[in-house]
């Protein structure tokens, strides 16, 4: 072998190795950086959510309220402990319970046994009793009515009549929609909108909790309003849980 030989095999594996190497020059740092934030995401798993707004905003681009978010947001609110700053107060100004037809009344008439009973409220609003025969009831409270019984009392039967009236039995209240059992029920003291639901077995899988309807009756005619679950019903009232859509 000649000396030019070994010059001659170096000069083809360079050329060897640079044909190898025929290959675009290496990105900088910063373009591939640029690639991947230009890059389309790609589909990456649901994140889990540590908190209500997290979730929702997760499983909806726009925020809407999906079912399943609203069946989360209703479980939350169950959990959130409600306290009032003074309980002794909390409802003092709900107005003076107004009787009505269904109520049933225990009219007392101190040394008078004859008269004291317990009276319906008839359809007419009336309650009848004896010597007096029918005292007009309706719209008026306890205290109204025993000053009015008294008034009759006193004007020709007894001298200095003393009368105490207590409701004995309110009329009831209704619940519609979608409850377990909708129907008729009786009225207990305080009662709230959830009691009531509670009372009639709980909301269905359909109900709407976001939207309870409240009809109560007034002069004319049925005050209707959408109302919070906390809100304090009255006998006659009548409680209407939609039901929801999606």
């Amino acid at each position: 072998m000649t000396r030019s030989a070994p010059l001659l095999i170096l000069a083809m594996c360079a050329a060897a190795v640079s044909g190898c190497a025929t290959t675009s020059p290496p990105t900088p740092l910063a373009a591939v950086q640029q690639m991947l934030l230009s890059a389309p995401a790609s589909v990456q798993e649901e994140p889990v959510a540590s908190d209500l707004d997290s979730f929702i905003y997760a499983r909806s681009a726009d925020k809407t309220l999906t079912a399943n978010a609203q069946m989360v947001a209703a479980e939350t609110v169950a959990a959130i402990p409600v306290v009032a700053t003074n309980p002794a107060t909390a409802f003092a100004s709900e107005p003076p319970y107004r009787l009505d037809s269904g109520d049933r009344l225990r009219v007392m008439v101190y040394g008078q046994d004859g008269l004291t009973n317990s009276y319906f409220v008839d359809a007419g609003g009336a309650i009848t009793m004896p010597l007096i025969k029918s005292v007009k009831a309706r719209g008026l409270t306890t205290e109204e009515l025993a000053r009015i019984v008294a008034d009759r009392l006193r004007g020709g039967y007894i001298r200095e009549p003393h009368v105490a009236i207590e409701v004995e039995a309110y009329r009831p209240f209704f619940i519609l929609g979608e409850v377990t059992v909708p129907g008729q029920y009786a009225y207990v003291p305080h009662m709230t909108a959830e009691n009531a639901i509670a009372i009639a077995g709980g909301f269905t899988p359909r109900a709407y909790r976001n939207d309870i309807k409240l009809d109560r009756p007034a002069k004319g005619g049925v005050v209707r309003n959408t109302v919070p679950l906390l809100t304090r019903i009255r006998p006659g009232d009548t409680i209407i849980v939609n039901e929801r859509w999606f």
